[in-house]
């Protein structure tokens, strides 16, 4: 047993120092699984070393070394040795850490990658590098994770905004959550068993659920620089959720020193992803102006700001725009960016500003922002 659990520890140390501990442990120790595991590792790892101005293996001549992965090969092996959670993070790091941009640029491997948020930011960063079969690969890519994105939310926030319990009408739905108590109390009370001392209910009540006919106007205007990737994303799915909503009408505006009015493609996140540009500097107030001029009835406006307000014109135009827009009645809502870490990351000093004009600031998820848009248009 001893024996077993020395080796296992020997592997790990092996697999942490690479080829570092050839010369005390030979990669033909490791066994099949742990030397393939080794040289998996080694392939994106040694990019490590390199960085740090570490020489790497000297080429030699009639060597009998196993033959050089490629990007795909070397893919093949990860997904095959490593579990799925394991497998993202080696691919993140080969991404965003040692700009492995072979992995997005290779229509056979972006077919092999899996699908998370971390590669779509990547394919999204670098799309306009894309063409052919590796624009098809990489479109299939952010369908997939657009689709996991809005099965995770579509509900909630269709149930937030659209529907609401009518307290006035009663269903012959037998649904838990709409269980009326107190109806259902007052019409049985003459089925009271007194010797039993119970209530017997033979009739229950429950209220029905209805539509919530909401005549309004939402207008997203989000900020696509660099920063923004994330905001980005999850702004399209829910401009796509939002547009599928009764009596709501949407409008997404993206922008940055320039702006692009993506109204015509709301219903397809998928298409307003493929068009975004992400990159370039920030003018707010050129967007801001923009989308004052979409609206046509400003006390059935909604219009939210996703930007971290880094502005990077003069700030006058924007906040004269803001205070135009609120003295009309246009309701606003700036939301600030959040990092990583889901913590908000934005300019304070600007967003402060923003606020003393009329825009209320906030920080929120998809969940929080429905509840937000639900009390703002009711």
């Amino acid at each position: 047993m001893e024996r077993r659990d020395d080796n296992e520890s020997l592997v790990r140390w092996r697999l942490v120092l690479g080829r570092f501990a050839e010369k005390n442990l030979p990669p033909a120790q490791l066994g099949g699984r742990a030397s393939r595991l080794e040289r998996a590792l080694d392939y994106l790892y040694q990019r490590e070393y390199a960085g740090r101005g570490v020489r790497g293996r000297e080429k030699r001549e009639g060597s009998l070394d196993p033959s050089q992965l490629n990007v795909p090969q070397w893919l093949g092996e990860v997904r095959e040795l490593f579990p799925r959670e394991t497998v993202e993070i080696v691919q993140r790091h080969a991404l965003d850490r040692y700009g492995m941009t072979e992995l997005i640029s290779d229509p056979q491997v972006l077919e092999k990658l899996t699908p998370n948020m971390d590669l779509l930011k990547m394919v999204l960063t670098f799309r306009g590098l894309m063409q052919g079969e590796v624009l098809n690969a990489a479109r299939r890519i952010v369908r997939e994770v657009v689709e996991e994105l809005k099965r995770k939310l579509e509900s909630e926030i269709r149930r937030t905004l659209w529907g609401r319990l009518n307290r006035f009408r009663h269903s012959p739905l037998r649904v838990a959550q709409n269980f009326d108590w107190r109806q259902t109390i007052r019409r049985n009370l003459k089925h009271y068993d007194t010797e039993r001392k119970r209530l017997v209910a033979q009739e229950l009540r429950f209220f029905s659920r209805v539509e919530r006919r909401l005549p309004w106007d939402v207008i997203l205007c989000v900020d696509q620089s660099g920063s923004m990737t994330a905001s980005v994303i999850h702004s399209a799915v829910m401009a796509g959720i939002l547009s599928a909503l009764p009596s709501l009408r949407v409008h997404l505006v993206a922008f940055d020193t320039s702006v692009v009015d993506l109204t015509g493609y709301v219903d397809d996140p998928v298409e307003v992803l493929m068009s975004v540009q992400l990159g370039g500097g920030t003018d707010i107030g050129h967007a801001l102006a923009y989308c004052e001029g979409l609206v046509t009835n400003p006390h059935r406006t909604v219009l939210i700001l996703v930007s971290d307000f880094a502005e990077g014109a003069s700030p006058a135009r924007l906040l004269a725009t803001c205070g135009r827009l609120r003295e009309a009645g246009v309701r606003l809502l700036g939301l600030a960016a959040l990092d990583e870490a889901a913590n908000p990351s934005y300019d304070t000093h600007m967003a402060e500003r923003l606020a003393a004009r009329g825009m209320e600031i906030a920080a929120l998820t998809p969940r929080r922002l429905a509840e937000w848009l639900a009390k703002a248009i009711s």
